[in-house]
């Protein structure tokens, strides 16, 4: 499974470098499918119960699962690039968060709040522990420290075989409550944190889903194995950062902080 969650990192790193202003989405999209089949897989998402393209690419008010299409990227945009890889009999399937040009310093607090969110939830994946001790660790972090809306409809989920396996795993909830998490556990961590309002609603291609009050989004997602004392993170955002750093079309400034 980590060799199909690299090859998905990978994927995210390519796009790190060559985001722009002025590129489509669809142009994107058609990069990262043959990105992974270049590289031996095949990506998890085309055809998925007929969803009709390779990766899914949410920008500004939509929260996830937005179509690739012909509008041009501007300045202040905020992307979310969410890619999944089937390679040797397993998936791989995290998501990250991109800024083109420079933003407000609110969506800039909410890019870096959302993805130290992830990491808290992360910290719970051990052993022992319930999922709703990782659910409870990134609605802590984004609602009630920063009165962020926490998306409900949509959750992270386990991951293998197949692209979505039990247990679904909520970023809202209680501690101690849900499935127990074993070792060897794979689950995909996936806060996705609204600026204002956590309502948000599915447009009429049955997929795209946009927040009530038309404000951003942010959506970060790991591959992360449950171990004892310290989860196994089987995804790398470290490829990801460099490329993010290194493209001056980017904005990166918040990452120091996170971690």
């Amino acid at each position: 499974m980590r060799h199909s969650a690299l090859l998905v990192s990978q994927s995210l790193a390519e796009v790190a470098a060559m985001l722009r202003p002025g590129m489509t989405t669809l142009a994107i999209d058609q990069f990262i499918g043959r990105f992974i089949r270049d590289n031996g897989g095949v990506p998890s998402f085309l055809n998925y119960h007929g969803y009709p393209f390779n990766s899914c690419i949410s920008v500004n008010e939509v929260v996830v699962h937005g179509f690739p299409n012909g509008t041009e990227l501007k300045e202040g945009d905020i992307i979310s690039v969410d890619v999944g890889v089937y390679k040797n009999g397993f998936h791989g399937d995290h998501a990250y968060t991109f800024i083109v040009g420079q933003p407000a310093q609110e969506v800039i607090d909410l890019v870096r709040i959302t993805k130290e969110s992830l990491y808290k939830g992360i910290e719970k994946a051990v052993s022992g522990n319930r999922v709703g001790d990782i659910a409870f660790a990134i609605q802590e972090h984004t609602e009630k420290k920063h009165g962020y809306g926490v998306v409900r409809e949509l959750v992270g989920h386990g991951l293998g075989r197949q692209l979505h396996e039990d247990p679904q795993v909520p970023n809202y909830g209680r501690r101690g409550t849900g499935a127990k998490l074993k070792e060897g556990m794979v689950l995909a961590i996936e806060p996705m944190i609204n600026l204002g309002t956590r309502e948000v609603y599915t447009e009429k291609d049955g997929w795209t889903v946009k927040t009530n009050d038309g404000k951003v989004s942010v959506h970060f997602e790991h591959d992360v194995c449950v171990a004892k004392g310290k989860a196994d993170v089987l995804s790398n955002y470290a490829p990801i950062e460099e490329a993010e750093s290194k493209n001056a079309n980017l904005f990166s400034g918040y990452q120091a902080a996170v971690l």
